[in-house]
């Protein structure tokens, strides 16, 4: 019996809750299943000490993708992330990490006021998006930096390219420093041949997973996962407690027991579906002229020589050199076809897929794609040349947040200090962190990006109108 299923059961034994939460399992309404709802009351164990039946789930999941310790995660992600680099570093630590990294590591990066040795990644030249970080540059990294303490991966990244993992955790363990892997968009991974093998299986100390992200789980749902070496078990377990809610939702911690359990008993049977829907797809795309689909139809894995490996999960719909941009090509399929996708960048637009996609489904999209295609000429278009080069970092990222700061005209911020983050979301990648220097070249970017019609966050300014710097320059 599995843990939403014993909520029910307990709903109709009919116990009188003298606890929370304050709606007491009352009628008020069906829209929410308040009658699951629950607090750690007898028998149901607690997240922050499992010993009863939540650790049997969590078990679970370890057994299920090969760990040697998983947590469940309520605050998505981004919690993982956070514990999971605090456990593994020191304040002041070097740490190794590719710049395409969520905003989630580089929050933690400032909490423990690390120093970040950024890793160059290539781009892709279809698309601009960063291929996979080499193991190569990770040995170099790795020679030149001895006092790093903590490398940080991004695999899959949100496009769905896979760096080779193994590989990078071979050296990385050379060298007696821990890995973690970002694979909030990876917990799918390794469940059939189709699909690439995950970080836990390449030996990752840390992994992060997303079960919301690619699985049929809700949303805030994610999976934390130990391999015993490098990293203190008990340290992580400690920040996990420090950065998730003490009271955790048992609806949700059923939502990640519900999917662990379905992947278990069903999963060889669901992914074999799903890659003959993507494979229905593939065909079915094979006659664009001008769109093109990442590693899909006849744009081929092979043309692409900086991926290690690709998820087929993500559709990456390329309009670089068509008469069409990523935003408006979302909004196309928005407006005209009733598509909604994941995100758009100036080149492309992501649709994500999952075991829930019907080959119904993928077909419609494949159609609209194809009457959309039929409308379109040839652009030119610049191939990318590489990477956004890094601007300056001037000074740490604590140490520009504790100084006073004002928002600035972006012309005027070149030279000067920033003091906030500034990115595009989706993805959450940072183009800009606090203690580096505002360059021309990223204000030109920003206005290019908002051109093509992505949208640009700040933290405490409007980017690309105005963007928060540390006064006086940081000088």
């Amino acid at each position: 019996m599995d843990l939403l299923e014993t909520l029910r059961q307990y709903h109709d034994s009919g116990a009188c809750p003298m606890h929370m939460p304050g709606h007491k399992r009352a009628d008020l309404g069906g829209e929410l299943p308040w009658q699951l709802d629950i607090t750690e009351i007898d028998g149901f164990d607690n997240l922050h000490d499992a010993r009863g039946i939540l650790k049997e789930g969590m078990d679970r999941a370890a057994r299920l993708y090969g760990s040697d310790r998983a947590f469940f995660l309520v605050n998505g992600s981004t919690c993982g992330i956070l514990a999971g680099i605090c456990a593994a570093a020191r304040p002041g630590d070097t740490v190794l990490l590719p710049r395409g990294c969520h905003t989630s590591v580089y929050h933690a990066l400032e909490l423990r006021d690390l120093v970040p040795v950024y890793l160059p990644v290539p781009a892709d030249p279809g698309t601009g998006a960063a291929a996979s970080l080499p193991p190569e540059t990770v040995a170099k990294a790795l020679a030149e930096h001895p006092e790093a303490k903590l490398l940080i991966v991004t695999s899959p990244t949100y496009e769905g390219v896979l760096s080779d993992i193994a590989s990078i955790v071979t050296l990385a363990h050379g060298a007696g420093v821990p890995v973690l892997v970002d694979e909030a968009h990876g917990a799918h991974l390794g469940f059939s041949p189709a699909f690439p093998g995950g970080a836990v299986a390449a030996g990752a100390d840390i992994v992060i997973q997303s079960l919301h992200k690619t699985l049929p789980s809700l949303t805030q749902t994610a999976l934390a996962h130990w391999n015993r070496g490098l990293v203190d078990e008990e340290e992580l377990a400690r920040q996990l407690a420090v950065f998730q809610t003490s009271s955790p939702s048992y609806l949700l911690m059923g939502a990640v027991d519900r999917c662990v359990r379905l992947l278990e008993e069903r999963g060889g049977e669901l992914f074999a579906a799903y890659a003959e829907n993507l494979a229905a797809f593939d065909e079915a795309v094979k006659d664009l002229r001008h769109l093109r689909v990442l590693c899909h139809g006849n744009d081929r894995p092979e043309d692409h020589p900086d991926f290690f490996a690709f998820d087929p999960g993500k559709l990456v719909l390329c309009t670089r050199g068509t008469s069409i941009s990523g935003p408006r090509l979302m909004e196309v399929l928005r407006k005209e076809y009733r598509i909604e996708l994941e995100m758009a960048l100036e080149d492309y637009a992501l649709a994500m897929t999952s075991i829930c996609d019907t080959r119904e489904s993928l077909l419609r999209l494949a159609h609209a794609l194809r009457e959309i295609d039929s409308r379109l000429t040839d652009a030119p278009a610049e191939l990318a040349d590489g990477p956004l080069p890094l601007p300056p970092q001037r000074m740490g990222m604590l140490a520009a947040r504790r100084l006073p700061g004002q928002p600035v005209p972006l012309e005027e911020a070149v030279g000067r200090v920033c003091g906030e983050m500034v990115w595009a979301y989706p993805p959450g990648v940072p183009l800009l962190v606090p203690g580096e220097e505002v360059t021309a070249e990223l204000c030109r970017t920003f206005k290019r990006m908002e051109a093509g019609g992505v949208v640009l966050h700040g933290e405490k300014s409007a980017p690309p109108r105005t963007v928060w710097t540390v006064k006086n320059g940081g000088v």
